[in-house]
């Protein structure tokens, strides 16, 4: 296949890269033409460390090379070009005007693909004379190495274009997902789960961000915290895709976007390209306060409050690490501290609901339990000596996952806790987007674990939870709050009432009859 790329920026020679490696005949281009010489001898460095890596063969290498010229002008005849992908900057008018022009130049069994990351294929496609011939072809940066393309088809593009492109891309390696002309399409959108609740919960001063990120990433097995990912991608870039995907879904509760971030934003706290952002940063790296250490009595007595299974998976973690737990009928002993397992519920509600003693109960995040990272959540009425000792109870002395000692993280006290509230929005969000249409389940799952980085796709980690046990937890929550963020989807309602996976795949409408 002979395909043309026009721009030469970051993502056009990634796609040139990606295209020219797999085997097909490139022509790169660009309004300036000196970028192209740019992108080549980029594309050649690129080449040659992937031979150094051993990612390619010597001959491979080369083979690549040769496959990609350069032609000027970008809207050039181009009667053997099967396929157009457009990286130029993102903007309607610019982008539809280039694609006007190949009309005139271009045979009419050409394909146009643009590869926006924010603007409606539709809207580009409705300039044209053919907008049944335009596709969206959403790479993710850098192109080589995410291995995942959203193929987006428009309102009036040909049924037959997205599976040939889907087919393509599949063909080369990478991953491949067709996904409606939806706002965010879907990966950018399924990220604001993470990110807007993090906010969320800073807003509510709940924990700082390092402490965020820290649950993230120990008790959720993300590789990033929302902090960390938000000071890596540039807070200016993050607030901007927050509130276009809020606005595109016209102000929906579940994307709502943080009061805090225009204020960052405006100061230039955008993260480690400004060396200050959620954390502060020092040559390129980030400024991380030690934990502090524990200091309460690991041996104090301790009482599990509450029946169920989290309630005993609890006692059995603290029996097999030798804790001093109190069970049975009786009074609770004054010296001992009470850990209650919540699950959508505040610890404050234990406590009023049970007659436990304010001062010194605790809640602990059954997420957590078997993590290398516990959570304790703490009320305003909490002796500040209880608290290190309920520290240190559950740090036990023992070791967590991997051999590393276990670490206590101190949260304030709020309905879900960190953990269960983060994994409340990422699952929503993607059941969300399944119950709109925008992409299959299977899509979501394929998608968000290639352009995210999670450790499983959210309706499958849904899955792990139990679509009853989820839909107990949102419920909580939303009694709780009253905030229409955490209603429930009809998906995750359904499936639950049903017994069936997030997973499963929706009737088409169709198909019902």
């Amino acid at each position: 296949m002979r395909i043309r790329i026009i721009g030469a920026g970051v993502m056009g020679r990634g796609i040139a890269q990606w295209a020219a490696t797999a085997g097909h005949d490139v022509e790169l281009c660009d309004a300036r033409p000196e970028s192209v010489d740019d992108a080549l001898a980029f594309i050649r460095d690129m080449l040659r460390r992937a031979v150094d890596k051993r990612r390619l063969t010597d001959d491979e290498a080369r083979a690549a090379e040769r496959r990609i010229v350069a032609v000027d002008p970008p809207t050039s005849d181009g009667e053997k070009v099967d396929l157009v992908i457009e990286a130029v900057r993102e903007d309607l008018e610019t982008k539809t005007e280039l694609f006007r022009r190949l009309e005139r130049t271009m045979p009419a069994g050409t394909v146009f693909a643009t590869n926006t990351s924010s603007l409606p294929v539709t809207r580009i496609a409705a300039g044209l004379t053919d907008p049944s011939r335009l596709v969206g072809l959403h790479f993710f940066n850098p192109v080589p190495l995410m291995r995942i393309v959203e193929v987006v088809p428009g309102a009036l593009t040909r049924p037959d274009i997205p599976p040939r492109l889907a087919d393509l891309v599949r063909a080369t390696g990478h991953k491949a997902v067709v996904v409606a002309d939806t706002p965010g399409f879907l990966i950018n959108h399924a990220g604001r789960g993470l990110v807007t609740e993090a906010l969320a919960l800073l807003e509510e001063s709940v924990s700082d961000a390092v402490g965020i990120d820290r649950i993230a990433r120990d008790v959720l097995g993300l590789r990033m915290g929302p902090f960390e990912l938000m000071d890596l991608t540039g807070l200016d870039v993050t607030s901007a895709v927050i509130d276009s995907i809020w606005q595109g879904f016209q102000h929906s509760e579940r994307l709502r976007p943080s009061y805090l971030t225009p204020n960052r934003v405006v100061a230039g706290l955008h993260g480690r390209k400004t060396g200050r952002g959620f954390h502060p940063y020092t040559d390129g790296r980030a400024v991380i306060p030690a934990e502090p250490p524990v200091t309460g009595d690991a041996r104090r007595p301790v009482r599990v409050a509450g029946d169920g299974p989290d309630a005993d998976l609890l006692r059995r973690a603290l029996a097999g690490q030798g804790a001093d737990l109190r069970t049975g009928p009786g009074q609770i002993p004054p010296e001992a501290v009470v850990l209650v397992p919540t699950w959508g519920t505040t610890v404050a509600d234990a406590v009023e609901r049970e007659g436990l003693p304010a001062q010194r109960t605790f809640g602990v995040d059954p997420l957590s339990v078997t993590t290398g990272r516990r959570v304790l959540a703490v009320t305003p009425a909490a002796e500040r000596q209880a608290i290190r000792h309920a520290r240190a109870v559950l740090a036990g002395g023992d070791r967590g996952e991997g051999g590393d000692p276990r670490s206590v993280s101190v949260v304030c006290d709020t309905a879900g806790s960190v953990a269960q509230r983060l994994l409340a929005s990422i699952t929503s969000v993607a059941a969300s987007i399944a119950e709109q249409g925008i992409a299959t389940p299977d899509a979501i799952d394929t998608a968000v674990v290639a352009g995210l980085g999670y450790p499983v796709g959210p309706l499958e980690w849904g899955d792990r939870i139990g679509p009853s046990h989820l839909l107990t937890l949102q419920r909580r929550l939303y009694a709780t709050t009253g905030d229409p963020r955490y209603r429930p989807t009809r998906w995750l309602t359904e499936r639950a009432q049903l017994a069936l996976p997030l997973t499963r795949p929706a009737v088409a409408p169709g198909d019902l009859v």
